[in-house]
This record gives structure tokens, C-alpha cells and sequence, in this order.
């Protein structure tokens, strides 16, 4: 049971949870949430089932990464962070390197069960997954910009249950890759404390990620109003620890702002799935919140 339970450390699976967000949001983007509630039950279903298939495909894709990420941090880990599953030896490099390279294929595979654009995208989202965790994390800006690549790969993954809307709307990634790079900016941090121009920058990526999508809000479809809970209740969630950390530079605080910046990627993805697809289904998005909040008490996000 404690080996098990050390591989599941290894995934995440609050931030997991963070990762199928990105899919409904991408689903909400594509129109596909609306044709949801439009359309009859023949096509409900084939919508339903690829919904489906890429919730697992984000779970495989999400849990291969972040458990690579300990791979490769192994011996790092054990000066840094020797709680960690493989340095405590509850996890050995071998067992974690299986489990996340079957983890990536279950990924791949689901995708391309809803079609080789979604299969193709899964593939990319791997690599660049894999680059980050043995290269990406060591550069200095293109590290950030690695990450946040896979976020913005992971949310054109759900639109890519239409493939036609990735093509109009792919600029749309560029959100969560904005916002993954400042969270990654932030916790460089993390371990030693300090970097005040990381934690600025991290301020700063925030205040435009803010921006982007009340913009996004008033030319979209949806009224623009129902919009603005969500970014106030983003507001609230990111910049107050955000503040902590910036005035006293200290670890532990730089890990509360990491922190409250990965789990509220939940409510930034409802935010964008309220401006296309509106505030019912932008509360669907958030209810992930609290399941992600409770799994977090039980297993670390960072």
C-alpha cells in the first residue's frame, strides 16, 4: 500500500485534477459544450465520448510529465527535497520511470481515439513535456515559456474535440501558457527563497492574464458580466500570497503563491470556459475546485 501510495504522490493528482480543467475549458471554446445542450442524442454522445477520451488522455499526459519531473530531479531531490517519494525510497527510478512512460502512451493513445489532430497535439504535448522536465526547467526564460507550452498544448487538446476550431482559435493558448510561465517564474523560489524580480514578473503575467480575459469577455458572445465573478475570485486566490511572498521573499511563502497559482487554474479555466460557453457551464469547471483542494490536504502539489 505505501508503494502505491508513493507513485500516487508521484502524479499529482490535485494538480491532475488542475489538467482536466484545461479540457473542459477547451471543450467550452470549441462550441462543443454549447452543441451539447442543442443538439440531439446522437451527437450528445459522440461529444460526450470524446470529452471522455480526452479527460483521460489530459490524466495520462499530465501524470507522465509530473512524474518524469521526479525522474529526472532524483538526485536533486535527495540534497533538496529527500521526503520526496524516490529519494525516501518508496519509489525507485526504475518503478517511477514505467509508470510514467505508461502513463504518456495511455495518454497518446486516448487522444488519438477522438482523432490523429487530438493524437498529434497528445504527441507534442508528451515531448514538450519531457523537454521541460530533462532540459526546460534548467533554462532561465525558456524554461517558463517550455511549461507554459504544455498548458496551452493541454487546452487545445479539448478544443481539438473540433478540429476546425483549433485553427481559429489557437491564439487562445497563449493564456495559459502566460500564466504556467509565471507560476514556473514564481517558484524558482521555492527552495532557497528570494528571486524578488521572479515574484514581480509573476505580478506582472498575472495582471495580463487578468486583462486578456476580461477583453476576451466583452467581444465574445456571452455577456460579459457573467465573466467577472470568476476573475475576482481569481484575483483573490492569486495575488494576496503572491504579495506575502514578494515582501518577505521567505520559502515556505513562495510555496503558498505556487501553490494557490497551480490549484487556481481551475478557476481560470472557468473563466474561460463562462466567456464561450457561459456561467452554468463555467460553474461545472469550478466545482474541480474543491475535489483538487481536498486531494491537495492529501498529496502535495509541488
Amino acid at each position: 500500500m505505501n508503494t502505491i501510495v508513493a507513485h500516487l504522490r508521484l502524479m499529482r493528482p490535485a494538480n491532475i485534477i488542475t489538467a482536466i480543467a484545461d479540457i473542459l475549458a477547451g471543450f467550452a471554446v470549441s462550441g462543443a459544450a454549447l452543441q451539447l445542450f442543442s443538439t440531439g442524442i446522437p451527437a450528445n454522445t459522440i461529444l460526450l465520448n470524446s470529452l471522455l477520451w480526452l479527460i483521460m488522455a489530459t490524466i495520462g499526459l499530465y501524470g507522465g510529465g509530473i512524474v518524469f519531473n521526479d525522474v529526472f530531479d532524483a538526485e536533486l531531490d535527495r540534497k533538496e527535497r529527500p521526503e520526496r517519494p524516490i529519494p525516501s525510497g518508496k519509489a525507485s527510478v526504475a518503478s517511477a520511470s514505467l509508470l510514467a512512460g505508461i502513463l504518456l502512451i495511455v495518454g497518446i493513445a486516448a487522444a488519438w481515439q477522438v482523432s490523429s489532430f487530438s493524437g498529434i497535439i497528445a504527441v507534442a504535448v508528451a515531448i514538450l513535456a519531457v523537454l521541460y522536465d530533462a532540459w526546460g526547467k534548467h533554462q532561465l526564460i525558456l524554461g517558463p515559456l517550455n511549461m507554459g507550452l504544455c498548458r496551452g498544448g493541454n487546452l487545445l487538446l479539448g478544443i481539438s474535440v473540433i478540429p476546425a476550431a483549433v485553427q481559429d482559435l489557437w491564439f487562445l493558448a497563449l493564456i495559459p501558457v502566460i500564466y504556467i510561465a509565471a507560476i514556473t517564474m514564481i517558484s524558482r523560489g521555492e527552495v532557497h527563497g528570494g528571486n524578488r524580480k521572479a515574484l514581480v514578473g509573476g505580478i506582472i503575467m498575472y495582471s495580463m492574464i487578468i486583462l486578456a480575459i476580461i477583453i476576451l469577455a466583452i467581444f465574445s458572445n456571452i455577456a460579459w458580466w457573467q465573466v467577472l465573478p470568476f476573475i475576482l475570485l481569481l484575483s483573490f486566490l492569486i495575488f494576496p500570497p503572491l504579495v506575502k511572498a514578494l515582501k518577505k521573499q521567505e520559502p515556505q511563502l513562495i510555496g503558498k503563491a505556487v501553490k494557490a497559482g497551480v490549484l487556481s487554474l481551475i478557476v481560470l479555466n472557468a473563466a474561460i470556459a463562462t466567456a464561450f460557453a457561459g456561467w452554468l457551464f463555467g460553474i461545472i469547471v469550478l466545482l474541480l475546485l474543491p475535489v483538487s483542494l481536498g486531494i491537495a490536504k492529501k498529496f502535495s502539489v509541488t
